[in-house]
């Protein structure tokens, strides 16, 4: 009950939770974007013990994927006493196929300056069950326990979790596990019917005030398009204790 088995050092194969949703045969990005954060604080584990915590993941991705194993690197780009740029790539057959670069800082107690302007969202419990699985197919899709509340065409608000592990019997921290969910903010306010319109998106860029919590992951998440093939799906993240973060992705609109 897991999106992974690691099955060599740097090696990760998919389960069936893994596939989707643009075509049966490729991955769903979403949980290979959790596996190389889950591989940038592995290594980061691995060199240092002063707490780093990651404050930004900026992923590019390359292309598609089959539902075959994936190899990641980790190297640090930008290495420092308190600040860090790591990057990890995940690669397939000896393709890249997504990179992602990590920043990670020395946390400090800003208890007393901590806010934001960033609205909170209703709860998980007032919001109505949303069967992801009947817009978008796949095995990813599946595994999702979504509840929604639609605002309109491009706009909706969602709480998302699941019941898999992320990597199968190895400690996985919550925010490589909320990393494996947040590419699924692209498919919870669509503004066109993905049977006609493909809009898949080209990046992800995640920001963190802290931490996410245990529990729900909160998505208040816009959809929009340009004139001329491009679009942006941006989201406000939410644990279940308020605002969380933000997401940006690049979409290209393919009618």
């Amino acid at each position: 009950m897991a999106y992974w088995h690691r099955t060599a050092p740097h090696t990760f194969t998919p389960t069936e939770h893994v596939g989707g949703a643009w075509d049966l045969a490729t991955q769903h990005i979403a949980p290979a974007l959790g596996v190389l954060a889950h591989e940038v604080e592995t290594d980061r584990d691995r060199r240092r013990h002063d707490g780093l915590v990651v404050s930004r993941l900026s992923y590019d991705i390359f292309g598609t994927v089959p539902i075959e194993p994936i190899d990641v690197s980790v190297e640090v780009l930008r290495p420092g006493r308190t600040i860090e740029l790591v990057q990890a790539t995940a690669s397939h057959g000896g393709r890249t196929v997504v990179v992602l670069r990590a920043w990670l800082a020395e946390p400090y107690d800003t208890t007393p300056l901590a806010g934001t302007d960033l609205p909170s969202i209703p709860s998980a419990d007032e919001m109505e069950p949303w069967d992801m699985a009947g817009l978008w197919r796949g095995g990813f899709i599946a595994s999702l326990e979504v509840r929604r509340k639609e605002l309109g065409p491009g706009r909706s608000m969602v709480w998302v979790r699941t019941p898999h592990a992320l990597v199968a019997d190895e400690p996985v921290s919550r925010l490589a596990a909320v990393a494996g969910l947040v590419d699924v903010t692209n498919g919870i306010a669509v503004r066109a019917d993905p049977g006609e319109v493909a809009f898949p998106n080209l990046d992800l860029t995640a920001h963190f005030l802290h931490a996410p919590a245990e529990g729900w992951l909160g998505l208040d998440t816009t959809q929009s398009y340009g004139p001329g093939g491009i679009g942006v799906t941006s989201s406000k993240m939410h644990d279940e204790d308020g605002p969380l973060g933000t997401i940006a992705q690049t979409l290209t609109v393919r009618p």
